[in-house]
């Protein structure tokens, strides 16, 4: 089959987008590819420009250079994108930097004589820094009047998760953000949902009449979300020993998939319609007792052990974390949704690191189909059939079904359908932010969370957070294996099984 182009989208309009937080990692790894993407594939305006903001000392050619250098150090690396540089001259004349302190008024005088300089009255300010300067930044932003929108200009801030670190927290930094912006400002940026797969859900859903009828807890027994990660904490040690893989996952990357499985049809696939939906079912989620959150979830931490032949150390052994630490890099919840499409139907979601696979999917469990034409025959008892929607590493969608096996006998064999992105369209090597910076710059919220989204998602996993801080038990597992015996047996309890990580093509259930 011929391999499908996708359609050009017009070029975004002009602005001056500031990048504070300059040095750090994400603007190199991230922003900036991305960026180049853009810019590679005509969707910037040619007058557009990139002005980095750091305190670390810096001007243009040393910011242009620092940023060639390491992507340069990429180009043969196809895990990180393979950047082609061939256009990278041109590019840099869009970057410039300016030396500053974030929380020094002289900062923001020079940011607006940047805008003022410049060829248009837009700017996006993007926070690519700690979310403790968050506040601080839109507060003195606004303070200089740069969030003051026009008939003919437009002012947005850009965030990146975690948004709080709890209810209290994620309403607080709210409350902050809109006292000088309106919602139609802010950009609460999840990488999760530039990825072509996670947008494909709502387009397999109700676009295929074969789905829609069948997707409530008539047809459905369980859902299973699993991000399961095989890289430790790697160099974020201080910051992952404080939040752990509940706060780290599960409000944001989680919840979002979650949302897109289990939202009603939205009125227009407009943003406000599309995230009304997703902050109603989050707002549906039962809010669990403390005793409930504990019986309803497991809490894990990685030991030392081999990964493909090689020794890898134990969470506690790991650079700029407490050697006595109770954090979790393994968790399984259990929740409920009380609405009338999936009453009764448990959401079982897992995440992880140090695992067997890399692997991030949503596993749709389907109620098996009566046993009673086959009574009289030697088939076994039909298998429930998965649909599963693999979010990465290998993008597709498969459906097991049962077939008769070929032989004298009624025996029944599990086969599956799908498809893999890779077989039917060209993808081009992107980070995921590609299309969100693009919807940035073109005033697009469809896929950005809203304030009431956050805190219907705090609001649902605070529960588990008052149980765990009560007891702050962790069960160890070793490294390369699927979580703790205690999560199998949290779900064998229920009557089920995991899917198996990695699974997706072939092997179905554990």
């Amino acid at each position: 089959m011929a391999h499908s182009q996708p359609q050009q989208a017009p070029t975004a309009p002009p602005a001056t987008l500031f990048l504070f937080g300059a040095s750090g990692d994400l603007v190199k790894r991230l922003l900036i590819p991305s960026l180049y993407s853009l810019s590679c594939a005509g969707l910037l305006d040619p007058s557009l420009r990139i002005v980095g903001i750091d305190v670390a000392p810096g001007d243009d050619d040393s910011f242009r250079q620092h940023l060639e250098d390491f992507l340069a150090s990429q180009a043969d690396d196809a895990e990180a994108g393979g950047v082609d540089l061939e256009q990278w001259p041109a590019f840099a004349q869009r970057l410039s930097y300016v030396e500053g302190d974030f929380t020094q008024a002289a900062t923001y005088r020079r940011t607006d004589e940047i805008i003022q300089a410049s060829d248009t009255a837009n700017a996006l300010f993007y926070l690519a820094t700690a979310p403790r300067f968050f506040g601080d930044i839109a507060e003195r932003l606004g303070a200089a009047g740069l969030l003051d929108e026009g008939e003919a200009q437009y002012r947005r801030v850009v965030i990146e998760k975690p948004f709080g670190h709890d209810l209290a927290s994620a309403q607080a930094l709210n409350a902050r953000l809109l006292s000088v912006m309106e919602e139609s400002q802010l950009y609460r940026i999840d990488h999760f949902l530039g990825k072509e797969t996670v947008q494909n859900i709502l387009i397999a859903r109700f676009a295929n009449v074969l789905f829609e009828p069948l997707w409530n807890n008539h047809y459905i027994d369980h859902v299973q979300i699993t991000a399961a990660e095989t890289v430790g904490v790697e160099k974020r040690g201080s910051f992952y020993d404080k939040n752990g893989a509940l706060r780290d996952m599960v409000p944001n990357h989680l919840f979002q998939l979650m949302a897109m499985v289990a939202i009603e049809p939205p009125a227009d696939f407009n943003a406000d319609a599309l995230r009304s939906e997703k902050s109603k079912l989050l707002g549906a989620i039962r809010p669990w007792s403390k005793d409930e959150a504990r019986h309803n979830s497991v809490r894990g931490q990685y030991q030392a052990g081999h990964f493909r032949g090689q020794p890898a150390p134990g969470y506690r052994d790991e650079p700029d974390v407490d050697t006595d630490s109770t954090t979790e890099t393994y968790t399984a919840l259990k929740l409920m949704v009380d609405n009338w499409r999936w009453e009764g139907v448990p959401f079982y979601l897992r995440t992880g690191k140090r695992m067997s696979a890399r692997d991030t999917e949503i596993a749709i469990c389907f109620k098996p189909a009566p046993c009673a034409p086959f009574r009289c025959s030697e088939a076994q008892r039909p298998e429930s059939n998965y649909l599963i929607i693999q979010i990465q590493p290998d993008e597709g969608i498969w459906l097991d079904f049962e077939a008769k096996r070929p032989g004298p006998l009624m025996a029944m064999e599990t086969i599956q359908l799908g498809f893999a992105y890779k077989d039917f369209f060209d993808l081009p090597s992107a980070t995921g932010y590609e299309t969100l910076i693009y919807d940035c710059l073109t005033g697009d919220q469809l896929l950005f969370q809203r304030a009431d989204t956050i805190e219907n998602g705090w609001r649902a996993v605070q529960p588990f957070l008052d149980a765990w801080q009560e007891t702050p038990h962790v069960d160890g597992y070793a490294v390369g294996q699927d979580g703790p015996a205690s999560a199998d047996e949290f779900i064998k309890r229920d009557g089920r099984q995991w899917h198996r990580i990695g699974g997706a093509q072939g092997q179905g259930p554990l």
